[in-house]
């Protein structure tokens, strides 16, 4: 899913202004809130349900061609205008960047890391996103206070990388479970960077007709994906699961449709900071769900990285400029 922060007043390619419009209820904008904070927090365990009877890319691929094929149709029929090519052609690397390499990597990984474990790591996102710019230049150094928060985090992230196998659901090999937290290290620099290209790249105006456009593009691009490592192979329809099919159905409905409306509802009647304060509560909401329905162990390690990582989200968030670039969700 894509969503994209942008600062007040900005109104390039791929970014979302916050306007001043009629307030809505203060009710209406909890719904909202709570929407936002628990769905999106909740796709890290959908994905770990649905992986246990889909192979994560073939998962990856129909989540994005129904979504994104779906909200494409329905756009278009509601009279928006039809992408060029160059549209596209933005909307395909951006797509690749965000979806394959982002959350395709995230639903691989999520074979063997624990979802809780899989959202704190993937919570450094906006880390990344602050030092990016400064380390290459296209920006200046962040506040003090940020690159202490962004230092917190990197130590909450090498502890969670550099520790032993998790002891939910039998956790497997060690091995695994390492590949599985650098998979997800390199998910969270591919979304990074893919937040960062498309506030430059000729996306459509209107951030759902891109959204869509990304979610078509890079469904291809998992089936292939999938079909280079053999998955369409050995997958039949029949050894899905009920469950595996509700976690799919959750995932298009609830995190690729709902979860965005609600965010762009924020983003349009509150400001940039406040919509974007799921980025540390999701891994809260992802972290209790894991253990309580998925039976994921929290053991002093993890409760210590969650209480570094989130610490460092916030200090970033709150501590960076108004210019901060888009901050962007994955699951």
């Amino acid at each position: 899913m894509t969503t994209k922060i942008g600062s007040a007043g900005s109104a390039g390619p791929g970014s979302v202004a916050v306007r001043a419009r009629s307030q809505p209820s203060r009710t209406t904008l909890l719904v909202a809130f709570a929407t936002l904070y628990v769905l999106w927090g909740s796709t890290y365990f959908a994905i770990r349900v649905a992986v246990s009877s889909w192979p994560p890319f073939v998962l990856a691929a129909v989540r994005f061609a129904v979504a994104g094929g779906g909200l494409y149709v329905f756009l278009r029929a509601r009279g928006a205008p039809s992408p060029s090519p160059r549209n596209w052609g933005a909307a395909t690397a951006v797509g690749a960047l965000l979806l394959v390499g982002g959350n395709g990597l995230v639903c691989w990984a999520e074979q063997w890391v624990p979802s809780g474990e899989t959202a704190l790591i993937i919570a450094t996102v906006p880390l990344w996103m602050t030092l990016l710019p400064w380390l290459t230049r296209r920006a200046p150094a962040p506040r003090p206070a940020v690159l202490i928060g962004v230092a917190v985090g990197l130590v909450g992230v090498a502890t969670l990388v550099g520790g032993g196998t998790p002891g939910a659901r039998g956790g497997g090999p060690t091995s695994a479970v390492i590949a599985g937290r650098i998979a997800l290290l390199a998910a969270s620099l591919s979304w990074s960077l893919g937040s960062l290209g498309s506030r430059y790249l000729p996306l459509p105006d209107r951030p759902f007709v891109a959204t869509a456009m990304e979610m078509l593009t890079a469904s291809p691009l998992l089936a292939a994906m999938a079909l280079g490592a053999g998955a369409w192979g050995r997958f039949h329809l029949a050894a899905v699961t009920p469950a595996g099919w509700i976690a799919l159905l959750y995932l298009i409905v609830f995190g690729s449709i709902a979860g965005f409306g609600s965010y762009v509802f924020l983003l349009k009647h509150t400001s940039a900071a406040r919509a974007s304060t799921y980025a540390f509560v999701n891994p809260l909401v992802a972290v209790a769900l894991g253990a309580i329905a998925g039976g994921e162990v929290v053991g002093p390690r993890t409760a210590a990285a969650a209480l570094l990582i989130v610490a460092a989200v916030g200090a970033v968030i709150f501590g960076s400029s108004a210019s901060t670039p888009p901050i962007e969700d994955l699951p």
